[in-house]
């Protein structure tokens, strides 16, 4: 299998139109850390899971003060040179739809306007209650209203917005409930062992149903939500061309696999796309 920028490059030529599939690695260079290394290992401790928040107000409360730290940021982080050149891909008429694990909104910072936040999006919050959404901004104001100490504590990011925090800096913490129904607030995101609302999957099945090729990038598809669309295309007989640095879930169905140096030889084989008169005045 040829892992070159001009193997990558013909087959962006050839199909006129992508699903494309992005997963944390898209975002690394952004300074939002990966859940998993190269091999697909887990690089920190597990991630809360849906059952726990929704049950469990320590849960929650653990929730809560290590993602005032960590929201920090991702509100910072800012589109890289993946998510520019998957915008341009689409700007060049070459993407359907934009499928992104990452909850960052980052892909929509760059200009990607078909996109369908898979897991979600952390910048803002639902209630469990009513349902009202709340700017996730408008709630770390809130937050850190009712809990003054957070100000000081330096934090280590992690891909969903968590940190790590001390035990005791979690048992201070005040979590406000809903302006509208003084319910309990949760990030508008699906947590591990949640369940992705079935019309958003259905709309991911019938964009590759529309397109002629899955394009993954920045993904090890270790998680099934994710994996299941390359078993889609592979079941509808369209290429399947991976973009990762490592290992992934798909790699013995992938028409090609773009490893070594993927995310760059991405970027470049997409600048080979766009006329340079393009480029300049872009």
């Amino acid at each position: 299998m040829q892992q070159t920028v001009e193997s990558l490059s013909t087959w962006l030529r050839r199909i006129e139109r992508w699903t494309v599939l992005t997963g944390a690695g898209v975002s690394a260079a952004s300074g939002i850390p990966t859940y998993r290394d190269r091999t697909g290992r887990w690089l920190r401790v597990n991630p809360i899971q849906h059952q726990e928040f929704v049950e469990s107000h320590s849960k929650r409360q653990r929730y809560w003060a290590r993602s005032m730290v960590g929201w920090r940021g991702v509100e910072a982080a800012l589109p890289n040179a993946n998510h520019h050149g998957l915008a341009t891909l689409e700007r060049l008429g070459k993407v359907d739809t934009l499928i992104t694990q990452n909850v960052d909104r980052l892909h929509q910072r760059a200009g990607s306007q078909n996109v369908v936040d898979l897991h979600g999006r952390l910048d803002r919050v639902t209630c469990l209650s009513c349902g009202t959404y709340e700017a996730r901004d408008s709630l770390q104001s809130r937050l850190l209203a009712a809990n003054p100490f957070v100000s000081e504590y330096s934090h280590i990011a992690r891909p969903d917005g968590d940190a790590d925090v001390p035990d005791d800096y979690i048992s201070q913490t005040v979590t406000p409930g809903c302006l509208s129904c003084g319910g309990t607030l949760m990030p508008d995101v699906v947590f591990f062992g949640g369940t992705v609302p079935k019309p958003r999957v259905e709309q991911c099945f019938e964009a590759i149903d529309r397109s002629a090729g899955l394009l993954v990038v920045g993904s090890s598809l270790q998680v099934f939500s994710g994996f299941r669309f390359c078993r889609h295309a592979l079941k509808r007989s369209i290429p399947i061309i991976i973009v990762n640095e490592g290992q992934t879930r798909a790699d013995d169905i992938a028409t090609l696999k773009i490893e070594t140096q993927g995310l760059q030889r991405l970027v470049a084989a997409i600048d080979e796309l766009e006329p340079s008169t393009e480029r300049k005045t872009a």
